[in-house]
């Protein structure tokens, strides 16, 4: 991952230091058209997500020392708000300074990849997987809508309905990737609703009942993106072309994916450059 310059801000090449919640097409895209100081924000929020996404993900690494690298991290970011050494949060100091971005916006996100730190999540409740997409989320969602000069209730609810929506729509295309590191996010109360036993992430793959509990969370993300969107149709003040690039993007791959089912052999679906485009266009009226 590229890291921040010198002087703790991110340039435009730390492109690599994106969040995988969002495609690099259509987060290029949407942020292409920010001032600079808005768009620099969004690369130095996204380099952090990615850093500390990255220590969750190193499944090399035993989980007490990913536990104590979040740990750090999380120092790191109190320290900033306190007004001491922010050390490696020295990366979002600029961002907070001129948007006043929350430190508890910040602490969330580490508290999710804690979450898959502490323990493999396996076939979580309703309440925990929520929980979950809260933090890892619609967290980077409320960092976003600040920086995107949106405020009150609209950015509050928007950043609630699209990062869920963002966050579904990923677990449902990364089925088979998190099997194979041992991660289930598929809720149990839709396994069992289904008749799908036990949380064994690579036997429940493998289940062809698999399709119908792909597609009730599919009915639950395409609701959260029917809100983000009727919220983004009142033209609420902000800079409004990322999220409804992003809302329209990944709506559209969420459709593929259930024109396609869930049965096996899966393969990941991807957008289209020509839909993609198109996309871009269209949102890029509306704005």
């Amino acid at each position: 991952m590229a890291g921040p310059d010198r002087g703790g801000r991110v340039t435009d090449d730390d492109r690599v230091a994106l969040n995988g919640q969002i495609s690099r097409s259509s987060f290029y895209a949407g942020m292409r058209v920010l001032p600079k100081a808005e768009r620099e924000a969004m690369f130095a929020v996204y380099a952090y997500c990615r850093a500390v996404d990255d220590i969750a993900d190193d499944i090399d690494r035993g989980r007490s020392d990913r536990a104590a690298a979040l740990t750090a991290w999380r120092g790191d970011i109190e320290a900033l708000y306190a007004g001491g050494p922010p050390g490696r949060a020295s990366m979002v100091a600029d961002a907070v300074a001129h948007f006043g971005l929350a430190k508890e916006d910040f602490l969330a996100v580490i508290d999710g990849m804690d979450m898959d730190v502490a323990a493999d999540i396996r076939a979580p409740d309703m309440a925990t997987l929520d929980l979950y997409c809260d933090r890892v989320a619609s967290a980077v969602g409320r960092l976003s809508v600040r920086i995107f000069g949106m405020t009150g209730e609209p950015a509050i609810a928007l950043a609630h309905h699209l990062g869920r929506a963002l966050q579904l729509t990923n677990i449902l295309r990364d089925i088979d990737e998190d099997a194979a590191i041992g991660r289930l996010y598929l809720p149990r109360e839709h396994l069992v609703a289904h008749g799908i036993v036990g949380d064994d992430p690579m036997v429940v793959a493998a289940n062809p009942a698999i399709d119908g509990v792909a597609r009730d969370l599919a009915a639950l993300a395409h609701k959260h993106y029917a809100h983000a969107k009727a919220i983004l149709a009142e033209r609420p003040k902000g800079y409004l072309f990322a999220p409804r690039l992003m809302a329209g993007v990944y709506s559209k791959t969420l459709a593929m994916m259930e024109a396609t089912g869930w049965h096996r052999p899966r393969s990941r679906v991807k957008l289209r450059k020509a839909a993609l485009l198109w996309t871009v266009i269209k949102v890029g009226v509306l704005r």
